[in-house]
């Protein structure tokens, strides 16, 4: 029987409690958490739908709460392995599914999901999907550890900041954050969705993004190492052009050799160069 897993973790206290007919609005949240908890079910059936969640499906979720959207991906018949830092949530969860978590349907692990991560949990690269609400806070921090890692999932569905969202799928100059996506997946903003959705409500909407087809082909013949400080030499200082951040780490006229080569102009800025000719011009430098 799969059930709360504590080992590693901590060691629970206190009794399940009562959770029949509980609300969120009932459910205080934590400041220090960033928790802002889904009070439509609507949502989390947006959010399963644009993950394409379905019957043999193995989901991870980070930071299910009151378990708003857990209930949505159980309903698909995914397995669901859920990570909670939250005591109180832990022992709600407990409660309103101890029929799934008996059946081997749920498995919760209590701590932290910057140390409880795909490798610590056993998953396999590719064997499974990713679909959270998270904090705000630790919307960079989970991109890039899910993304930049040998156990990868094989689509991430987050419900983020509205803004975060639009910079990583629809602006049209691109950043850090939109190629360090990008690199490893295709981002599509899926929804927009209200800040009266939460509670406590947000000062902000959010959106649902799905990064579909991650994968690491773009670092086959591509040192990700250099790739990435290239990425934050180039995009530095955002009011220089791309070659007078690059001249920091390599000389000049070999800077405009390989820019010459990839018919890139010698004052273009970085937010105006495309994935693939950052990936170019990476494996071009790799030689000097």
């Amino acid at each position: 029987m799969l059930e709360v897993m504590t080992k590693h973790y901590g060691k629970l206290r206190g009794k399940p409690v009562d959770t029949e007919g509980e609300t969120p609005e009932k459910f205080a949240h934590k400041r220090s958490l960033g928790q802002n908890f889904l009070t439509s079910d609507i949502v989390p059936g947006w959010m399963a739908t644009a993950a394409e969640v379905g019957a043999g499906d193995l989901v991870l979720e980070i930071g299910p709460g009151t378990g708003m959207l857990t209930r949505a991906l159980l309903a698909t018949g995914a397995r669901v392995i859920a990570v909670e830092a939250d005591i109180r949530a832990i022992e709600s969860l407990q409660s309103t599914f101890a029929e799934q978590i008996k059946s081997g349907q749920l498995t919760i692990h209590h701590g932290d999901a910057r140390e409880i991560t795909p490798h610590h949990l056993g998953l396999a690269d590719h064997g499974f999907k990713v679909v959270a609400n998270i904090p705000y806070y630790l919307s960079g921090f989970l991109l890039r550890s899910l993304l930049e890692t040998d156990i990868q999932p094989t689509t991430l569905t987050f419900l983020i900041q509205k803004e975060l969202a639009v910079r990583i799928a629809r602006a049209k100059k691109e950043s850090l954050l939109s190629l360090s996506v990008k690199a490893f997946g295709e981002p599509v903003y899926s929804k927009t969705v209200g800040r009266g959705h939460f509670h406590p409500i947000p000062n902000v909407d959010s959106a649902i993004l799905t990064i579909k087809n991650i994968n690491r082909d773009h670092f086959n013949q591509v040192d990700t190492a250099l790739f990435f400080e290239i990425l934050h030499l180039g995009l530095g200082k955002k009011r220089k052009q791309l070659l007078a951040n690059l001249t920091e780490k390599f000389k000049r006229d070999d800077l405009e050799k390989v820019f010459t080569k990839l018919d890139l102009s010698l004052t273009i800025r970085g937010e105006d160069v495309s994935l693939n000719t950052w990936l170019l011009l990476t494996k071009n430098l790799s030689t000097l």
